[in-house]
């Protein structure tokens, strides 16, 4: 689709399934089960779904998916199903090795373990070896000393030979990548977690990321377990609906697996629910 200069284009890199009791926190199943299924194990199906921006003579991807290191326990407990970030992007029409920036909302292993591979001689390998990496400071510590809790999302070979390659760039705090393309913290899922605002002169779109990863969770009580900081969270999360709302933004949803994008509209006692769904293409 078209978003003011640029083309924008949905990249699905893959699917796998979480936990529904994990991803809705402390909203009882009889609601979250109304539009999020689980199966026999109480998973629900999760999309992987990056972003493509071309224009300005950029091109810009915003994560990478799960990538294809996966062990059998990963396949196994999370249902992964992919073929990989590069595969992903020839089967849209989009050369890996053209990319020149990507954004990594964070370094959760379903975020960005597309970002390396490994090849048919064994030896990993940059997915998209031309490209600058942007990643919030906060997060890098995080990913390089995890806690207890987000220990078993955090693969080094994710992210580490980007650094090795000298493709890496730290950000702090707020950031203009370049014109149009705006890195915004938000710390209620993990330290250093960021969404991507894409600004145009006609329409603007918000790269959720995990601060509101599927179509339900633009109720702001809904809330994954898996947030180190729910309630910075719950206030990041009304001020992002807020200026969507308002401002008419397009929300583009990273896990959902039947909504790609979305506007929103307020509704009464500070609810937002879905106005229009969007189809990126």
């Amino acid at each position: 689709m078209k978003l003011g200069r640029f083309t924008i284009r949905s990249i699905e890199t893959g699917k796998f399934r979480l936990d529904g009791g994990a991803m809705f926190g402390v909203v009882p199943k009889v609601l979250w089960e109304q539009t999020n299924p689980a199966d026999g194990n109480n998973r629900i199906s999760m999309a992987m779904r990056a972003l493509y921006l071309e224009g300005d003579g950029r091109r810009l991807l915003v994560d990478s998916g799960a990538g294809t290191k996966n062990d059998e326990k990963m396949l196994r407990n999370y249902k992964i199903e992919t073929v990989g970030l590069r595969a992903s992007l020839v089967d849209s029409g989009v050369d890996p090795d053209s990319i020149t920036e990507a954004i990594i909302t964070h370094l959760h292993f379903d975020h960005a373990g597309g970002y390396t591979y490994i090849d048919d001689g064994g030896k990993l390998q940059l997915s998209l070896p031309n490209a600058v990496h942007y990643v919030q400071r906060k997060q890098w510590e995080a990913a390089l000393a995890p806690n207890a809790k987000d220990r078993a999302s955090f693969f080094p070979d994710n992210y580490r030979p980007i650094e090795e390659a000298g493709g890496l760039v730290l950000v702090d705090g707020r950031e203009e990548i370049f014109p149009g393309v705006t890195v915004i913290p938000t710390n209620g899922h993990t330290p250093g977690h960021q969404v991507v605002l894409v600004n145009t002169e006609s329409e603007n779109l918000l790269y959720c990321g995990d601060l509101i990863p599927l179509a339900s969770h633009v109720r702001p009580p809904f809330i994954m377990a898996y947030d180190h900081f729910p309630l910075s969270t719950l206030e990041e999360k009304i001020e992002m609906l807020g200026s969507a709302a308002d401002e008419g933004w397009i929300l583009f949803f990273e896990h959902d697996p039947l909504i790609p994008a979305c506007k929103v509209k307020r509704k009464e006692k500070g609810r937002f629910e879905i106005s229009e769904e969007i189809n990126v293409e």
